[in-house]
């Protein structure tokens, strides 16, 4: 692939002509950023930060195009236009390195952006350094980080979707993390702490693998990550885990591997939920919001929002499954005042 460099607080416009898209979709002499993209690809090569980015998606017949980039992240939802009109969109992303998990590999230098829908048409793109942007930091686990590969997915990896211009997810989750190790790995909080700016908002989900922290521990950590949050200015929000896909003979999901009560009876969520009220902190209930969605679609229904299927996992979600989790932390975000209305994607 071909790259390109362009200064840091300059705007770069591209047409793009995609091979699934006829070549009257676009109208006028092409773009000189034409000879930038491949058929479904575009990279700038900008150094790490955050870039605001603006997409015109439509052409002569009826489209459908969604955007993601970096490290499998969702960006802007499939997209329809009717035929002969243009539709502009814009979103914020992280860029950074590593580019996904914060213990994996490093990945590509600079941006890239995978164009993607049932009939893809995208007719122009700008990227530009972000001047004003709130920041929406991460910190968990496997349910949550940027997956590398299909067919996993965290919640966290579709959250940007969800939010317009002016709002930046930083994912910061990582595979295999507790509390204990997020506090004492050096690439984790260390990391993550002297970024977080003023007004930033700080998710904490952390429980599926503290499955040896006693409750004095676990409860210590989480007011651990509060205050750090809250040192540099951040609003720390405290998240209850997902549920496992665990049924009881009944249907529901009563159960302690279902809502993540560890080997030494240590209640995740309750004591999640206790932090939060004892600290003050904002809690986005998430193993209720979840129970109550896995046992709405049933034993077999819900199987597609895990990997049951494919790999007898019902710990980890599919895209479809983080798809809609990241949805109800959306939901909860707005309700709850954590981020303008304005800047949320609800359709």
């Amino acid at each position: 692939m071909r790259r390109f460099s362009i200064a840091v607080a300059a705007a770069v416009t591209l047409g793009v002509a995609l091979s699934s898209v006829p070549a009257q979709a676009h109208t006028g002499r092409p773009s000189p950023g034409l000879a930038h993209c491949t058929a479904d690809t575009c990279h700038f090569d900008v150094p790490p930060g955050t870039y605001d980015v603006r997409v015109v998606v439509g052409g002569k017949t009826a489209s459908a195009t969604s955007i993601s980039g970096e490290s499998r992240r969702s960006l802007l939802p499939e997209t329809a236009a009717p035929a002969g009109e243009r539709i502009t969109r814009s979103f914020t992303v992280n860029v950074r390195t590593p580019e996904g998990e914060p213990t994996g590999t490093e990945g590509t230098p600079g941006l890239d952006l995978r164009i993607g829908g049932t009939a893809p048409a995208l007719a122009g793109i700008e990227v530009e350094r972000a001047r004003h942007t709130r920041q929406i930091f991460l910190v968990g686990d496997s349910t949550v980080c940027d997956q590398p590969g299909d067919p996993y997915s965290g919640w966290g990896q579709q959250l940007p979707q969800y939010l317009r211009k002016g709002v930046s997810v930083a994912n910061y989750a990582d595979s295999g993390e507790s509390t204990v190790t997020y506090l004492g790995n050096p690439q984790l909080w260390a990391t993550v702490r002297p970024l977080i700016r003023p007004g930033d908002l700080v998710l904490v989900q952390l429980a599926h693998n503290d499955k040896t922290t006693d409750e004095a521990t676990y409860r210590a950590n989480l007011e651990a990550l509060v205050a750090g949050a809250r040192e540099r200015g951040g609003q720390p929000v405290l998240v209850t885990p997902i549920v496992r896909r665990w049924f009881n003979p009944d249907g529901t999901l009563n159960n302690g591997t279902a809502l993540l009560v560890n080997g030494l009876g240590v209640d995740h969520p309750a004591v999640v939920r206790s932090v939060a009220a004892a600290r003050d902190v904002p809690l986005i209930d998430l193993t209720a919001k979840t129970k109550a969605l896995v046992e709405s679609l049933g034993v077999e229904g819900s199987k597609a929002l895990y990997l049951t299927n494919e790999a007898r996992d019902n710990t980890h979600t599919s895209v479809r499954g983080a798809t809609a989790y990241a949805g109800l932390v959306r939901d909860e975000l707005v309700t709850r005042h954590l981020v303008p209305k304005g800047t949320v994607r609800v359709g």
